[in-house]
């Protein structure tokens, strides 16, 4: 073949060689374009949970003190009711009785005392002047005693009389709201009855009882200061009553203990939590959960959307050099309601991958977008609630 001929043939061969080289090599695909954030150190507030049930601190059994029948309730369970408002009416016919006989004998007993009296100044003078012997006035003294110790008595029975009397109507004795009523008008009741009229919970403060292991108990006991437990206890922050709905509370507490030792039989020993309760809006026997604060210095926030696990560790992809992401382990301290707490793995002003990780690899290329104003500041909060694992 002539040589000129065969120039525009190689020219077509290696246009061809050259696109067929394009095909099989692409451009590489751009570097994902993923948010990453700074890492710094700062304060948080994490809160350890345990389930309490609310009590008011004055629980009343409403008991009668005298057998009858139960002539008027006064009050409907769930009523608040004041100090000294009547309850219940016990029938008083007998009791009324009881209180007038004890009144006869008083006036009976006053009339002997007058009687008495009269004997003795009549024979004083006679006495004085020798007409009778002293023994005669001595007798009537001794009846004049006798006559005042009589009507010590029978004011003594009036008055037992009139206490039990007045039994028969039974009063609030703290403010507070009615409990249940097991009796109805009309019932027999008395002493030996093993139900209470009803009870009656004083609820302008309540009571938030809960318990703690003895490893909790330890290793809460331990964070705050003091020589004593005592003293430790007093130092515990304020703390709040998260209720059946998830709302917290609006008044704080302050914890007391209660027992001084621990229940061998469920190895717990019982804290309880005093809160205000001035709107009445905390009943007896209602349920919830006391939160007690616990505040971290410098440290290392972490979303907990920016971490992977594996194998049970958990990790974070850090951007290094060149753009190039590095997975890291991190060492978790604590949890917030986002964030993880990180005591290693981690240094203050590191930057990592906000999100977007799933399909990241070590070495991988990244577009490091940084994140706007409000995002970082989501990305930093720094006060949500941890749940104690009991």
């Amino acid at each position: 073949m002539n040589k000129l001929l065969q120039l525009p043939f190689y020219g077509a061969l290696f246009y061809l060689i050259s696109c067929a080289g394009h095909a099989m090599n692409p451009d590489a695909p751009a570097p994902p374009a993923l948010p990453v954030i700074k890492i710094n150190a700062g304060s948080a507030t994490t809160w350890l949970d345990y389930p309490a049930t609310i009590e008011g601190t004055v629980n009343v059994e409403i008991r009668p003190q005298v057998s009858g029948y139960l002539q008027k309730i006064y009050v409907q369970e769930g009523d608040y009711v004041s100090k000294g408002q009547p309850l219940f009416k016990i029938n008083s016919s007998e009791y009324s009785e009881y209180s007038n006989n004890a009144s006869a004998n008083v006036q009976g007993a006053r009339a002997a005392i007058e009687r008495a009296q009269v004997e003795y100044d009549r024979l004083k003078p006679l006495v004085d002047n020798n007409v009778i012997s002293e023994v005669q006035l001595r007798t009537a003294q001794a009846n004049l005693n006798a006559a005042k110790a009589a009507h010590a008595q029978a004011v003594s029975g009036k008055g037992s009389a009139d206490i039990t009397l007045g039994y028969t109507l039974i009063t609030a004795p703290v403010s507070g709201y009615i409990g249940a009523i097991p009796y109805k008008q009309g019932s027999l009741v008395g002493k030996g009855e093993i139900a209470p009229l009803t009870l009656l919970s004083e609820v302008n403060n309540v009571h938030a009882y809960f318990s703690m292991s003895e490893a909790d108990f330890l290793s809460f006991i331990a964070r705050y200061e003091g020589k004593s437990t005592e003293e430790k206890i007093k130092n515990i922050p304020a703390v709040d009553l998260q209720l059946p709905d998830k709302s917290i509370y609006h008044a704080k507490g302050k914890i007391e203990l209660v027992q001084g030792q621990f229940d061998r039989s469920s190895g717990t020993i019982s804290f309880r939590a005093v809160f205000p309760n001035n709107e009445k809006v905390l009943r007896s026997g209602i349920t919830g959960s006391i939160r007690i604060p616990s505040v971290h210095e410098n440290q290392l926030l972490v979303p907990q959307e920016s971490t992977f696990e594996l194998q049970d560790k958990v990790f974070v992809f850090a951007l290094g050099d060149s753009n190039k992401v590095t997975s890291r382990q991190i060492s978790v301290s604590g949890k917030t309601g986002n964030h993880y707490l990180v005591s290693k793995g981690l240094t203050n002003g590191d930057r990592i991958v906000f999100n977007g990780i799933q399909r990241l690899k070590d070495g991988a290329m990244i577009t490091p977008q940084p994140m706007a104003a409000d995002s970082l500041l989501q990305a930093s909060l720094i006060t949500a609630s941890t749940k104690n694992q009991q």
